[in-house]
């Protein structure tokens, strides 16, 4: 679970055995090898790299050792002749330069078809593993094997919590993740600004909530019918709610029920999301430039057109003529390939309100 704890594993798995190196690592199905843990005197220079990472895939103790069996504990003695040594690449040119003769070790099965490799290594003066040595092995195997898979699991979830999070912090919807009783569990970076920005919604001890009153008592509806639904029971009507703003446009809210999900780990308790939409949220003429081949110009006035500004308003806005924003909303028609102003800023509203350049 904590990457920082396998540091030096390798190396006291290899003082335990009375071993000068220690090696774990994965052998995927295209011939790719990653190397786990190792100990330092297993790193090559920058320079030996391609010519070690060849010899990594030609492993000839990994390719005996899986048909000997996986997960059983092997040496060297049980896969290579004696004969063998003395011919092979493997020993006379790999091994030779690391100085290793000796191996202990087992292959085992891994998460997404990979092969784990444990190997345990000493120079040939050393002398051969014994049985103790293989009972000592086999007892650190399993121990190794559960630690590493529920590592990669760990970090396959880790890595989809982080995509999710991502994910959320570009949209320009903000989106919080709430219990049954309104108490926040997440909230996305659109969602603290609008929560910063707008004197409508509040976090209250820690949970959300909308002014006046009896506009947080239909949010408060809305969540116990989205749990309603999470939970599998039969869902109250009505998933939206309009948040009136002072001279503004209001803000529009929507619940919907996040459904819990079996993992290995367990499962997932129900919540809700909220996601909460300023109409009046600037667009990204950046991006209208790069979608649409816009100049910056009119780049400036398709922003304001998606975001329902008139042509007189955007004229006195930008402080030009209303003949000449006229003549900027044909060419944006043109090459938006649109035909009315209306279908135009509908088009430039939703081919950006999805992501958010904050």
């Amino acid at each position: 679970m904590d990457d920082s704890l396998w540091a030096g594993t390798a190396t006291r798995i290899a003082e335990t055995l009375g071993s000068t190196s220690t090696v774990l690592k994965l052998h995927g199905d295209n011939a790719s090898v990653n190397l786990l843990e190792c100990t330092d005197n297993l790193m090559v220079s920058a320079r030996e790299q391609a010519w070690a990472d060849d010899w990594h895939r030609k492993d000839l103790w990994v390719e005996r050792s899986v048909a000997y069996g996986m997960s059983r504990i092997i040496t060297d003695e049980d896969l290579v002749t004696r004969e063998e040594q003395a011919r092979s690449g493997f020993y006379q040119e790999w091994l030779r330069h690391l100085d290793i003769h000796h191996m202990i070790g087992a292959v085992f099965s891994a998460a997404d078809g990979a092969i784990g490799v444990l190997g345990i290594h000493r120079p040939q003066g050393a002398g051969a593993y014994t049985g103790h040595e293989r009972r000592q092995a086999a007892l650190v195997l399993p121990h190794l094997q559960r630690a590493l898979r529920l590592g990669q699991r760990f970090a396959a979830v880790s890595q989809s919590h982080a995509v999710t999070l991502q994910a959320l912090d570009r949209l320009d919807t903000g989106v919080l993740m709430v219990d049954g009783a309104g108490r926040i569990i997440h909230a996305s970076d659109m969602a603290e600004r609008l929560l910063r920005e707008n004197a409508e919604l509040a976090v209250i001890r820690g949970r959300l909530a909308l002014r006046p009153l009896a506009l947080h008592d239909k949010l408060l509806a809305l969540v116990r019918g989205a749990m309603d639904t999470a939970r599998g029971k039969i869902a109250k009507p009505g998933a939206a709610l309009s948040i009136p703003r002072p001279h503004r446009m209001p803000l529009a809210l929507e619940v919907a029920p996040l459904r819990p999900s079996a993992s290995a780990f367990g499962e997932q308790r129900p919540c809700v999301l909220v996601f909460i939409r300023d109409p009046e949220a600037p667009i990204a003429a950046a991006r209208l430039r790069e979608l649409f081949g816009l100049t910056r110009t009119e780049a400036a006035v398709a922003a304001a057109l998606g975001r329902g500004i008139s042509l007189e308003d955007i004229a006195a806005n930008m402080g030009i003529g209303l003949a000449t924003v006229r003549s900027h909303l044909k060419r944006i028609l043109a090459k938006t390939g649109t035909h009315r102003q209306a279908e135009a800023a509908a088009l430039l509203a939703r081919s950006v309100s999805t992501v958010s350049n904050h």
